[in-house]
């Protein structure tokens, strides 16, 4: 994609805006012209397609998040439209990569609205993206543009002033920190240092857990940080060595896959042998992938030295959970269709996964987009979707937990999982004093 700078897409915007009230009386003459009704389209919806808007990470250390959301989402929509669509229209997603950093987000944003005149948002990776994103939400907040179900548990889409324009599925990092908090501190692991990346998403999952120890009254035996971007070939020794000084009986990961898997790596072989617990956004198949190639190909031996004392939560069950229907009907779609990311959107090759909590977690959003969508039946107008969400109430998604909102309830799932590595994949965690006390 040409590189467009932030005053430009403004420019072009504004000129867009300008240009609108006389577009709309041509069209309408050329139509009366052809003795055809003037249609009345919503932005983004025509007779065939409802257009979504997707920024997400396709290039970095930290591509296979929005790779693999984008992949779980395409294969609900892929089979919704085979299906006829919703109401005779295609369901679509325009996709542009930003990487995982904030300046792209917002330009393709900025695209997103103003240029491609998407219907929605769908589908965001991130917490330092999404948090730059918001702010134009608010100011373009006449035309009624939302984002819907975002891949990240920060705070500032779930509260003021940001908070009526986002609409979330998944658990909060304010939950999944306080579970994990919750049963270190029961199974008497009580002195939890923090590893964390330096940008809001790192801060957020760090006052998670500063908040969740306060109730114990307890602090933060030690913390160390990173830089967002940070690959897998980096050394971390420095951080472990902090983190090491303070004598934790476990720490807190809030990071992506590849800096966190460096830390892991580099925690072992420096002795630092205590239960590392990771959050959803880490990317658990990929972190996993990174660690047992590298101690396969530099000769460690057993890569389970390196992950016998993982411990991921997750917003989403297990997708090996296949008794569940939604997990049936993911691991049914994602073999029918093998989605794959956008070609043109893909700088270096990338091998999929074949689950994957990530994917799991874009199939589930894009169940309930879906519902939302037909829930508006012939109003598809921007107007109408706040209302159409609030409609949901106890909806089943085909998991053990029932989606629910309304005015004062902008989340839709509440329950946290929890997961440790097991024969080389990750499982769920059934007992945690046997595991970890």
């Amino acid at each position: 994609m040409r590189t467009i700078t932030r005053r430009a897409l403004l420019r072009s915007g504004l000129a867009w805006c300008a240009a609108t009230p006389w577009l709309k009386p041509l069209r309408a003459a050329a139509d009366a012209d052809a003795g055809q009704p003037a249609p009345q389209m919503a932005p983004g919806v025509t007779d065939t397609e409802i257009v979504l808007g997707m920024s997400a990470a396709f290039s970095g250390p930290s591509r296979g998040l929005g790779i693999e959301l984008y992949r779980g989402a395409t294969a609900y929509f892929d089979h919704v439209n085979e299906q006829g669509g919703i109401a005779g229209r295609n369901v679509m997603l325009k996709t542009y990569d930003d990487g995982y950093q904030p300046a792209p987000s917002v330009r393709n944003t900025l695209k997103l609205m103003l240029q491609d005149q998407v219907f929605l948002l769908f589908g965001y990776v991130g917490t330092p993206t999404v948090t730059r994103v918001l702010p134009m939400l608010k100011k373009f907040q006449d035309r009624n543009f939302f984002l819907f179900f975002p891949f990240t548990g920060a705070q500032p889409q779930r509260e003021p002033p940001y908070g009526d324009f986002a609409f979330n599925l998944r658990s909060s990092y304010r939950q999944e920190t306080a579970g994990l908090v919750d049963n270190f501190v029961r199974i008497n692991r009580k002195r939890l240092a923090v590893f964390y990346q330096a940008d809001a998403y790192g801060r957020s999952g760090w006052a998670g857990v500063r908040r969740a120890l306060k109730h114990y009254g307890r602090q933060i035996a030690g913390e160390a940080t990173y830089r967002r971007g940070t690959k897998f070939t980096a050394s971390l020794r420095r951080q472990v060595e902090i983190l090491k000084a303070s004598q934790p009986e476990a720490v807190i990961c809030i990071g992506s896959y590849a800096a966190c898997a460096a830390f892991v790596r580099d925690a072992v072989d420096l002795g630092l042998q205590v239960p590392i617990a990771n959050l959803s956004f880490v990317g658990s198949e990929n972190l996993l992938k990174l660690l047992t190639h590298w101690a396969l190909t530099e000769e460690r031996g057993d890569s389970e030295q390196y992950t016998r004392l993982l411990v991921n939560s997750q917003v989403v069950p297990s997708y090996e959970e296949a008794s569940m229907p939604a997990v049936k009907e993911y691991r049914d779609l994602m073999r029918r269709y093998n989605p794959q990311p956008p070609l043109e959107l893909l700088k270096e090759p990338y091998l999929p996964s074949e689950h994957s909590f990530v994917s799991l977690e874009g199939f589930i959003d894009a169940k309930l987009m879906v519902e939302i969508l037909r829930r508006l039946g012939d109003r598809l107008e921007r107007s109408q979707l706040q209302q159409a969400v609030f409609t949901v109430q106890d909806f089943d998604l085909g998991i053990d937990e029932r989606a629910s909102f309304g005015p004062d309830r902008r989340q839709g799932l509440q329950q946290v999982y929890y997961t440790v590595v097991d024969e080389g994949r990750f499982v769920m965690l059934d007992n945690w004093e046997d595991r970890f006390a």
